[in-house]
């Protein structure tokens, strides 16, 4: 495997879990929505299936913070990486930084 597939599958892994994160937000969210809309409902089983609903909610609600959690720990990860590679080569990372000023620039000017 090269040295660059590695990352790539560590950028789709969190892509999807971005997804993720993002799909059970919206389904906390219209669950959420649904229970208030229905508070005033009543009848056999209303209130048993409303338990439900709220403890699944809140399971959800809460593997929604561990992912969050998660994501930003990878990026402080990611941020304390960056910072000892530019500390231990500086000159590389000024050379990237010169060339993506420069695309940047020249994009920049076609507009």
């Amino acid at each position: 495997m090269s040295e660059t597939a590695a990352p790539d599958v560590d950028f789709e892994r969190d892509a999807q879990r971005e997804r993720l994160a993002r799909d059970l937000q919206a389904i906390v969210s219209e669950a959420e929505a649904l229970l208030k809309a229905t508070a005033g409902a009543t009848g056999a089983g209303t209130s048993e299936l409303r338990s439900k609903v709220q403890a699944s909610l809140d399971r959800a609600s809460k593997h929604l913070a561990e992912l969050r959690g998660a994501a930003l720990e990878r990026a402080r990860a990611a941020g304390r990486a960056t910072d000892q590679y530019v500390h231990d080569k500086p000159w590389q990372a000024i050379g990237a930084a010169a060339v993506v000023g420069v695309l940047v620039g020249l994009l920049i000017s076609r507009r």
